[in-house]
């Protein structure tokens, strides 16, 4: 391959994985497409929680298990009746759910709206209405059949609000068997965060030994996608970690063909989607049964359990913990190791997760998530500094040989092999590096990419304003002046470096400024603020270093 068409090879790459991106985008942000007719509810009004609605119950918990849990390895799972008289609403200074002892059906995230245009309606995590189900269900199954999925728990008051100046707020719901288990079942909801503890108190006065399995888990559907050649979006599905893999999905798929089935010391199991994440975190010094399990009607669980006895006249506790709400980093990583990994940046993430500290760290001292990425993008083009001007210095002097390469090109014709071996004569004459131009673009792509998942995932940014119109900085720019302001700039560097000899390779690099511009169109206005910015400095840097290098002898 002539090595003059490397450069332009490597631009055509740049634009391969920007078409990727901008799909990725695309996807990312296109209505939700509704589930196959088999699998979609009927039209009409909400179902209740009566028998045969999509959340009647509790559906394929653990079985209940009959002997002390050091002889229980089955996890055939049973049903659970559900009552809708029982239900609650609770407020707080960041949730405003329904729920019973069994499940929390809806949750709406008061600090995130919808959409920037619609601060007053939050944006509703939890959903028990076909087709977009996602429920945060959890419960405890006994021995001696107390509780069974009969069992109804009785809340205290069916109406609960963290009053001003308390710092958490306790939802009760109580049981008791007619055998003598007491179970005394409590929500704790913590001012200012998203965090919901969820502890029994079970009191055996039966005379019996009595053995119990708490479980916590996530059911919900598999939107259908439209499908397309490149199919790159931001990961809907199942997490779960533990001290072997930190970091590792189930996807629905994968539920569907491997149920997942196994004992985990501490970790955590989740569902997550875009800024957005359920979490079930048991005690980190437990064994926990880590399971899923595919449902008919296109809906998935994803959950852990934990097993307990209790001696006669004992009292003891079960807890669990889950986290609901928008992915953090800082609050989940101090939640549970990893838990932050739920921000799924994408194979890069050793690259994108520094990325995002150091814009986070710019952003407590400018309050402005615009500006941070503008500081950003100069601390990244500092770090290039040097690479860069290696790579202008070789455009220059390659520039320079402009008119000698198109002497060599009407010398030889259409002997492009004799022409090749001429210019590479030519090159190592003049001491150039016909790659020197290349190696700076191919160095600072992982960096964009990053960058790219950063902004993507980052709920920080969800709605984060700049100036003007540029209100959401995870949306793309509404009146596209951003993209067609990148599009210049790249206009302004293309005439700063040296046109290729061969006509064919000169309309694709003087295209490339419009295809880019086409792509950015759609790209979160952030990611195109970085690199107007960094091109504008690009700019800069290579005329002054174009300059120098022509005014030489």
């Amino acid at each position: 391959m002539p090595i003059e068409n490397l450069r332009s090879l490597l631009v055509i790459g740049l634009c391969v994985v920007l078409f990727l991106m901008w799909q990725a985008w695309i996807e990312d942000h296109s209505p939700e497409a509704p589930l196959s007719p088999a699998t979609t509810a009927p039209a009409g009004p909400e179902p209740s929680a009566g028998a045969g609605s999509p959340t009647a119950a509790i559906s394929d918990v653990p079985e209940i298990p009959e002997q002390p849990p050091s002889s229980i390895d089955s996890a055939q799972p049973v049903s659970e009746a559900g009552s809708p008289a029982n239900r609650v609403r609770v407020r707080t200074d960041v949730f405003d759910l329904v729920m019973d002892s069994r499940a929390i059906y809806r949750l709406e995230l008061l600090n995130y709206p919808l959409a920037v245009d619609e601060p007053q309606n939050p944006f509703p995590l939890l959903n028990e209405s076909a087709p977009n189900i996602f429920v945060v269900e959890t419960g405890v199954l006994g021995s001696n059949g107390e509780p069974n999925r009969e069992s109804v728990f009785t809340p205290a008051r069916d109406e609960y609000v963290l009053e001003s100046g308390r710092e958490s707020l306790g939802v009760v719901f109580s049981f008791k068997g007619p055998n003598g288990i007491e179970l005394t079942k409590t929500y704790t909801f913590h001012r200012g965060s998203y965090v919901v503890d969820v502890t029994y108190r079970v009191k055996n006065a039966t005379g019996q030994p009595w053995s119990g399995r708490m479980y916590g888990q996530f059911r919900r559907t598999q939107v259908a996608d439209s499908g397309g050649l490149f199919r790159i979006y931001t990961y809907t599905g199942g997490v779960i970690s533990s001290p072997e893999k930190p970091y590792e999905k189930i996807a629905f798929d994968d539920m569907l063909e491997s149920p997942l089935s196994r004992d985990v010391q501490g970790g955590w199991a989740a569902m997550i989607q875009h800024y957005f994440a359920g979490a079930w975190i048991p005690s980190p010094d437990i064994v926990a049964h880590y399971y899923s399990k595919a449902l008919d009607g296109a809906q998935y669980l994803l959950g852990l359990y934990v097993d307990q006895s209790v001696s006669p006249g004992e009292t003891k506790e079960m807890k669990l913990t889950a986290y609901i709400g928008p992915k953090i980093q800082k609050r989940m990583e101090a939640l549970a190791p990893g838990l932050r990994r739920t921000v799924d940046f994408g194979w890069l993430f050793f690259i994108a997760e520094p990325l995002f500290w150091l814009l986070d760290k710019i952003h407590g001292y400018l309050g402005n998530w615009g500006w941070s990425i503008i500081v950003l993008t100069m601390l990244i083009k500092l770090a290039f500094f040097h690479l860069s001007a290696t790579s202008y210095k070789s455009m220059a002097r390659m520039r320079k040989l402009q008119p000698r390469m198109v002497q060599l090109k009407e010398r030889y014709g259409t002997d492009r092999q004799r022409m090749n071996q001429a210019m590479m004569e030519l090159y190592k004459k003049e001491k150039i590096n016909p790659l020197g131009g290349c190696l700076p673009i191919l160095v600072q792509i992982p960096v964009f990419i990053a960058l790219y998942w950063v902004l993507l995932e980052s709920v920080e940014l969800r709605q984060a304003s700049f100036i003007f119109w540029l209100n959401d900085l995870s949306q793309h720019d509404r009146f596209f002046v951003l993209p067609i302001l990148m599009g210049v700039s790249m206009l302004l560097q293309q005439r700063l470096n040296p046109t290729p000899p061969d006509p064919v390779q000169a309309k694709i690099m003087m295209a490339l400024p419009f295809v880019f511009t086409f792509f950015f169109l759609f790209f979160p206005s952030g990611l195109v603020l970085y690199w107007f910015v960094n091109n504008v400095l690009s700019i800069a840097q290579q005329w002054v270093i174009t300059k120098r290098i022509e005014a030489a002898p």
